[in-house]
């Protein structure tokens, strides 16, 4: 059968840098960080004592006292970014097909807020089980994109992928497949995430996976850097509409980038740690290419945004790994990690940085990876790093990589929109 080409027609995004899509990219071209003391807990027991929090959102004002209540906050998330996406694509919620827009949503967690006040409120009350009658369903990592088919009266298909921090990529990557093989017209996809409390921050503290900069959390997050010393955990929400061409078409909708292929791979290889020659991530970026049947070549990448965390062995897996994968490529096109300013929203990560991809490709400008100041000899130094500040260039085409605990990669690759 001949595939149907997809499209993103709406993006949303609730970020630490920016509360919309307009403030998140502007944000990125200046090169802001998020970094910042932790306000949700006492934090002077913890290693780490600061993250990239969502900041000046108002969700009182978006959601009422008593659909508040019902909702984790990874879920309050999602529904602000996908309201936000299903507004920008313009589609007239009165007069469509609701059997052919479906919902695929990524969150590497869910609702760890609310499972750590349940068990909190059980341990405090003598062993007593009075549990709140919502705690499954504010928990439970699907319960997103339940919510947000819920609110639109989306009847497509409707599930959620869980792959620790390749989550939403591997959402956006299920839903291109099902609209290009005809299932459905239309998708909200993306992923939220929300655990900046004291067991998602003393977990990871556990695992010594995080930064403890606490002296400067602004310049915590240095991917590449020789004085990296972990990653900055983030939290928010990243929607896109992918919706098949002729569809979008049809209704005359805005076009901001095709997607033209999408790759999975494990590295089978450790819990947390990459595979020391980068074979998860090589394989993962040589079977985005070839999803694309031809359309694109190495050789017509211009940009990737990279996992690049601020891991000391995940950095420098993944540039060997894009060295193999491009060959001389690697060294003319543009490599950037946007969590340098955003931080790792973990599950929520490959939905925010697919954005700031569609965003290069149509603006022609890639954003910047920041806080460099020393240089590692274990990374190249002749590969274009983006490093501090923004750097125009024709963007046709841009690779987005997650790759996640467990051996998880997932890649995402979106180009210029052609007739």
């Amino acid at each position: 059968m001949e595939l149907r080409r997809v499209v993103v027609t709406g993006l949303g995004a609730l970020t630490p840098i920016g509360n919309n899509v307009a403030d998140y990219w502007n944000a990125l071209l200046a090169g802001k960080s998020g970094g910042a003391p932790i306000t949700y807990f006492d934090t002077e027991n913890f290693k780490t004592k600061f993250a990239c929090e969502v900041k000046g959102f108002d969700l009182a004002a978006f959601f009422d006292r008593k659909e508040g209540k019902k909702l984790d906050l990874f879920s309050k998330y999602a529904l602000v970014a996908a309201d936000e996406a299903v507004k920008d694509c313009g589609i007239d919620l009165e007069n469509f097909n609701a059997d052919r827009i479906g919902v695929i949503w990524g969150s590497g967690i869910g609702g760890i807020e609310t499972f750590q006040e349940e068990v909190r409120n059980y341990a405090n009350g003598n062993g007593t089980p009075r549990f709140n009658p919502f705690f499954i369903p504010k928990m439970i990592a699907d319960i997103a994109s339940g919510n947000i088919s819920m609110r639109y009266g989306f009847r497509g298909p409707n599930f959620s992928t869980v792959s620790a921090c390749a989550s939403s990529t591997n959402a956006l990557i299920d839903a291109f497949n099902y609209i290009r093989l005809n299932k459905a017209d239309m998708f909200v996809s993306g992923g939220s995430e929300a655990a900046i409390n004291e067991t998602g921050i003393g977990g990871f503290n556990a695992l010594q996976a995080l930064s403890t900069r606490n002296d400067s959390p602004e310049t915590a997050s240095r991917p590449f850097d020789k004085e990296r010393d972990g990653f900055v955990m983030g939290e928010g929400a990243g929607a896109l509409i992918l919706e098949e061409l002729e569809h979008a078409k049809a209704r005359g909708a805005k076009i901001y980038a095709e997607v033209v292929g999408g790759g999975m791979s494990a590295d089978a290889h450790h819990l947390t740690a990459p595979h020391p020659e980068g074979l998860g991530a090589i394989n993962v970026m040589r079977n985005a290419l070839d999803d694309t049947f031809g359309l694109i070549k190495p050789e017509d990448i211009d940009y990737v945004n990279v996992h690049g965390t601020s891991t000391p062995l995940g950095d420098i897996a993944e540039v060997t790994a894009i060295k193999t994968v491009f060959g001389d490529q690697a060294y003319k096109m543009n490599i950037s990690s946007t969590k340098s300013m955003t931080g790792h929203l973990l599950g929520a990560a490959g939905a925010i940085e697919s954005i700031a991809s569609i965003l290069a490709v149509q603006n022609d400008i890639v954003p910047p990876t920041i806080n460099h100041s020393t240089d590692d000899e274990n990374i190249d130094p002749a590969l274009k790093l983006t490093f501090n500040k923004a750097e125009k260039r024709t963007v046709n085409a841009a690779l987005s990589n997650t790759f996640g605990f467990g051996g998880h990669n997932a890649s995402v690759i979106f180009r210029k929109y052609e007739e």
